[in-house]
């Protein structure tokens, strides 16, 4: 083979390494929660799922546990541009627009036929604030259902008076208020030391994060309130997904629906597994007290009527399809 040949010969193998990795797109996905969350592994899966549908032409590198960008920056990262796609709990947003608190007003939806009713009255307008912020909503995932965390039975709502309360969004803020809890905002990582250092005392979240985060090594109790179940909400930046080829944008779209019904379903099976599992680390699980929850109806009634009153017309029209 003669020096030019070999020189025309590499500059075509060149050119097309390069074609090559011009066609391949990468996207970063920051997520909040550890591999082994059910969220996380249905994310991992969707990954694989875009992945598999384009050819590799798309490519979704997961960040978990907010090992790229903390929980509370991933919503604008995406926004920016920094991150193109990312993962919150939806209510984590709630003060940047109503729509974002729907799926958390306690006692309003428990289990998940409600649950699934509530969303579906409410997907139009997160949908429209999404858009509105230069965002696309790919799917939305329940966590099982809410129960209350402490290290002692709570029997009322007057046994909450004076404890400090994690906090991870503004309504249970105000559930913590109204209780005459102290309000603390604390991050999933960091809620073994925050307990064992006495930096919080009670918490409201799902079985799955008491067993994530090895809850029977600095709680004792769980009480089983079912007051909500909130969502995952997993979304990408516009403008980054106006850049994808048709079919690139159909793989992505399609993986979303299957992620969403895969979602809940695990979700359903994570309310079992992780309730089991908390038994079986020795946590006290229990229903809650008539006066328990009787005076937590009472918090979530308050907290509705005051939403209603901020969310206007469209909090309106969310509340009358969701009741329809």
């Amino acid at each position: 083979m003669t020096t030019v040949t070999r020189g025309l010969l590499g500059l075509v193998l060149a050119g097309g390494m390069m074609t090559a990795a011009a066609a391949q797109t990468t996207w970063d996905m920051p997520t909040p929660y550890p591999d082994g969350n059910f969220h996380t592994r249905n994310v991992a899966a969707f990954a694989a799922d875009v992945d598999k549908a384009t050819g590799g032409s798309l490519k979704i590198k997961v960040h978990s546990a907010g090992s790229l960008i903390k929980h509370p920056e991933i919503k604008r990262a995406v926004r920016q541009g920094t991150a193109p796609i990312g993962e919150i709990l939806e209510s984590l947003a709630a003060n940047e627009a109503p729509v974002y608190a729907f799926d958390s007003m306690p006692f309003l939806a428990t289990g998940y036929d409600a649950a699934k009713k509530l969303y579906a009255a409410q997907k139009p307008y997160l949908e429209k604030q999404l858009a509105s912020e230069g965002l696309v909503l790919l799917y939305s995932v329940p966590w099982p259902p809410q129960g209350l965390y402490a290290k002692r039975e709570i029997k009322s709502v007057d046994d909450l008076k004076g404890l400090k309360f994690r906090t991870y969004n503004a309504t249970i803020g105000r559930i913590a208020s109204l209780a005459g809890a102290i309000p603390t905002q604390i991050e999933v990582p960091d809620l073994p030391t925050a307990f064992a250092t006495g930096r919080v005392d009670v918490m409201i979240t799902s079985a799955s994060t008491g067993v994530d985060t090895k809850a029977q090594d600095y709680l004792t109790h769980y009480i089983d309130t079912q007051a909500w179940l909130p969502r995952n909400i997993v979304f990408v930046n516009k403008a980054a997904f106006d850049k994808l080829k048709p079919n690139e944008q159909k793989a992505v779209m399609d993986a979303a629906r299957v992620a969403e019904d895969r979602g809940w379903k695990a979700s359903i099976e994570e309310m079992t597994i992780k309730t089991n599992a908390l038994k079986d680390a020795k946590i006290i699980v229990m229903p809650p007290s008539p006066e328990l929850k009787a005076g937590l109806t009472r918090i979530g009634e308050t907290i509705a009527t005051e939403w209603a009153a901020s969310a206007g017309a469209d909090g309106k029209a969310m509340l009358d399809a969701y009741k329809k």
